[in-house]
């Protein structure tokens, strides 16, 4: 890709980061992204995913932990299929578990990601909740030897059908993120990004976060 469209990509990717909402309740958190992932042949792998989400619990913010079992199925040049389930416990609220399916794409240095997520969270008397994530995101080798990349992309979440009845729906959250990751040998990756999420809400200020995002990636 010619050094101007990247700087051009790039720059439309971080675009979101400062831009202000109109009105909106801002906070800083800390999330940690642990995964260990293990490969049974070529093309499919297996990946157990975490993280912690550490909030203000005073500004109504709840702690959350989260465990995602994948099984991932690379299903062409640049395309995998991934499925998956995850538990999520919210200290403080509504537990959910969630089932997972989701399409990656590469090319280049461009990614993209297009996520569908059955959603169904404690004390709804079952009710099931639907949303789509579309994410588009770069990633730039920054070294010779492949070690350093450097990597942004924003992701859009639409709500077909909220976890309970009355809930928002439509075009309901924007996160983005910017980073490195250091490859440390074959098998362990880590990174250290800056992550904004926005989550939309009807008649109330937009509920914003800013965090580190530390993960470490383990493969065997």
């Amino acid at each position: 890709m010619p050094r101007t469209l990247l700087s051009i990509s790039l720059i439309a990717l971080a675009l979101p980061l400062a831009a202000p909402a109109a009105a909106s309740d801002e906070d800083f958190e800390l999330w940690l992204n642990p995964t260990t992932q293990f490969d049974l042949d070529d093309d499919t792998a297996v990946q157990l995913e975490t993280a912690q989400r550490f909030r203000d619990a005073d500004r109504g913010r709840v702690d959350t932990y989260y465990g995602r079992f994948w099984v991932k199925q690379q299903i062409g040049d640049g395309l995998r299929l991934d499925g998956g389930i995850e538990r999520r416990i919210n200290d403080g609220g509504a537990d959910e578990t969630r089932l997972l399916q989701q399409l990656n794409a590469s090319s280049g240095i461009l990614r993209g990601r297009l996520r569908s997520e059955q959603r169904f969270r404690e004390g709804t008397g079952g009710r099931m909740g639907l949303r789509l994530r579309s994410r588009i995101g770069v990633a730039v080798p920054l070294s010779e030897d492949g070690r350093w990349t450097a990597d942004a992309s924003g992701e859009l979440f639409w709500t077909l059908r909220g976890t309970s009845a009355g809930g928002d729906t439509g075009l309901t959250g924007l996160r983005t993120v910017i980073g490195v990751e250091y490859a440390v040998s074959d098998n362990v990756a880590v990174n250290l990004s800056y992550l904004r999420n926005q989550d939309f809400t009807d008649n109330a200020p937009d509920v914003i976060g800013h965090a580190p995002l530390i993960g470490i990636d383990f493969s065997f």
